[in-house]
C-alpha cells in the first residue's frame, strides 16, 4: 500500500537512525499532549458548561500537587529533549579522524564538488560505502543549503566562509540531494545525486576519471605562481610546514587555530589577523584568486602538515 509513497527517506547513513529516533520521540510527545489537552478541553467544556443565566461558578482553589505535577513533567521532558538532541548534535558535528574531505561550491544554480585526488563533479557526488566523508562547503553568491535527506545531513553554505558536515553511507545506491535554502528563481532545479559505491567500484571510478593533478599539486603550482614562496619560503612570512591545524599566536596576544576559515581570511584580508613576530607585508589577493584556487592552495598548505587527515586540528 505504501510502496511509492515512503513515509520517510531511507536510513542510508550511520547517523540517520539516531536522528530518526529523536524525531520519533519528539513526535510522540507532541501527539500525546495534543490528544490529552484536546480531551481535557472537551471534557471541561461539557462538564462545566453554564446551565443557566443565573448560575455562578464556584471559586477554584489552588491545588499544590497538581501545580507541581504540570511543572515537573514538562521540565523533565524538556531536559530529556535537550540532553538527547545536544549529545546527538555534538556527536554528529565532529568528523572521524579517518574522514576523507571533499569540497563543495554552491552557486546559482548548480553544485560543484571537488575530490582532493583531482576529479571534479557537477551536481553529482561519488563516494564509497562505509567510509566517513567530510564536506567542506562555501557559496559563491547567496546562501545555499546542502541537504541529503537519506543521510539526515543538512547545512547552510555562507558566502565568504567555510562550513562542513560529514556522513558515512551504510548502503550502496543513488540518493537525492537538494538546496534547502531558497536562493532564487531556479532554486527548485538546484539538485543532484549521491552515488554510493562499493570501495572497489569507487576506486575504479576514481582511477577512470579525467584529472590532471591532485588539489595539493595544483596548489603547489599556485604557491609559486602567486609568489607565495618569496615570503613564506624565506622567513618573511610564517612557513607552511606544520601550519595547518596548529594554534598560532597573533600580534595582539590572542590565539587562533589555523583552519580553513583562518587561512582563507589571511589570503583575502591578510591585515585582519597578524601573526606575532611577522610584519603586515602580505598584499591582499581579493579579486585575484578564484574560490577553486583558494581551495587548491588550502589543500597544498594542509599537505605540509605531519598528519594525513584533512580537517583535524
Amino acid at each position: 500500500m505504501w510502496q511509492g509513497f515512503p513515509i520517510r527517506p531511507d536510513q542510508a547513513s550511520t547517523i540517520a537512525r539516531g536522528v530518526d529516533h529523536l524525531y520519533y520521540f519528539l513526535t510522540a510527545v507532541d501527539l500525546f499532549f495534543t490528544f490529552v489537552i484536546f480531551l481535557t478541553i472537551f471534557y471541561f467544556a461539557v462538564r462545566y458548561r453554564r446551565r443557566s443565566k443565573h448560575e455562578k461558578p464556584a471559586q477554584v482553589e489552588t491545588y499544590l500537587p497538581l501545580e507541581i505535577l504540570w511543572t515537573a513533567v514538562p521540565l523533565a521532558l524538556c531536559a530529556v529533549m535537550f540532553v538527547w538532541s545536544s549529545s546527538l548534535y555534538v556527536e554528529n558535528s565532529r568528523p572521524p579522524r579517518a574522514a576523507s574531505e571533499i569540497f563543495v561550491i554552491g552557486k546559482q544554480w548548480m553544485w560543484k564538488l571537488q575530490h582532493p585526488e583531482g576529479p571534479s563533479e557537477i551536481n553529482e557526488l561519488h563516494v564509497p560505502v562505509g567510509r566517513p566523508i567530510q564536506l567542506t562547503m562555501t557559496s559563491l553568491d547567496v546562501i545555499h543549503d546542502f541537504f541529503i535527506p537519506a543521510f539526515r545531513v543538512k547545512k547552510d553554505l555562507v558566502p565568504g566562509r567555510y562550513s562542513s558536515i560529514w556522513f558515512q553511507a551504510n548502503q550502496t545506491g543513488k540518493f537525492h540531494f537538494f538546496c534547502a535554502q531558497y536562493c532564487g528563481a531556479f532554486h527548485s532545479q538546484m539538485t543532484g545525486w549521491v552515488y554510493v559505491m562499493s570501495p572497489a567500484d569507487y576506486e575504479r571510478w576514481l582511477s577512470g576519471s579525467v584529472r590532471s593533478a591532485t588539489m595539493a599539486q595544483s596548489g603547489a603550482v599556485l604557491y609559486e605562481q602567486f609568489g607565495c614562496i618569496t615570503c613564506h619560503g624565506t622567513g618573511k612570512g610564517p612557513p607552511f610546514a606544520g601550519l595547518y591545524g596548529s594554534t598560532v599566536r597573533l600580534a595582539d596576544g590572542a590565539t587562533v587555530v589555523a583552519d580553513d576559515n583562518y587561512l582563507r581570511e589571511s589570503i583575502l584580508a591578510p591585515s585582519a589577523k597578524i601573526l606575532a613576530g611577522y610584519s603586515p607585508i602580505m598584499p591582499t589577493f581579493q579579486g585575484q584568486i578564484s574560490e577553486e584556487q583558494l581551495l587548491e592552495l588550502l589543500a597544498y598548505i594542509e599537505s605540509q602538515r605531519p598528519v594525513e587527515r584533512r580537517g583535524e586540528p
